[in-house]
């Protein structure tokens, strides 16, 4: 399985219009490419952060989506009022206790390790941090980006509102510093955001 994600600093007064542009026209448009199988639309409102993630049955359907994905990515970039970077990842880890439902949060964190440490640290992620945050009230799922040849990664945990992620960010800070601790990881950033759009497909891979 892999994913594409569009990260765009977008105008506070434009998230509204991007919302709308995402979920009457990508999401449709997207559904009928073969082996699509979802997408996910984060929201910081304060900062103006989106994450728009859309999920692929292979890394050749990902790239065969390419050419469409372009166009939809530039024109939620024209409404929002940013420039999107983007990345493609190999999704290396899902877990999921339930879907979310409407008032859903995520954190994301953002890491990188050496690269031939990739096997490591996503084998401490389904073996350690995967059972530990599924302890945590309020939780929904957690999931794993890596691009192995680089050692970049990102970790999502949602959970079912913003007053359970908020009672998790303890406990949280805890399991991520046993990660960083037994993996060698390096955390580069960190960001909470509102669960805007779930539709994703991706089975468990725990």
């Amino acid at each position: 399985m892999h994913a594409r994600s569009s990260h765009i600093h977008a105008r506070s007064s434009a998230i509204d219009a991007g919302i709308a542009y995402i979920h009457d026209t990508v999401w449709p448009a997207l559904t009928g490419l073969d082996g699509y199988i979802g997408l996910s639309l984060l929201v910081d409102r304060l900062s103006g952060r989106c994450i728009v993630t859309t999920a692929w049955q292979s890394e050749e359907a990902m790239i065969a989506s390419r050419r469409e994905a372009d166009a939809m990515r530039d024109r939620a970039a024209q409404i929002l009022g940013g420039s999107p970077t983007v990345d493609e990842w190999e999704i290396a880890a899902l877990h999921r206790e339930h879907h979310s439902t409407p008032g859903a949060c995520v954190r994301v964190t953002w890491a990188r390790v050496d690269s031939e440490q990739v096997d490591r640290a996503v084998d401490g992620y389904r073996l350690a941090t995967i059972p530990a945050l599924a302890e945590l009230d309020g939780f929904c799922s957690c999931s794993l980006l890596v691009d192995r040849d680089s050692g970049f990664g990102v970790a999502s945990a949602t959970f079912d509102s913003l007053d359970a992620m908020r009672r998790s960010r303890a406990a949280s800070d805890a399991i991520k510093a046993a990660t960083v601790r037994d993996t060698g990881v390096e955390v580069i950033d960190e960001c909470e955001f509102d669960l805007v759009l779930a539709h994703l497909r991706v089975p468990e891979m725990a």
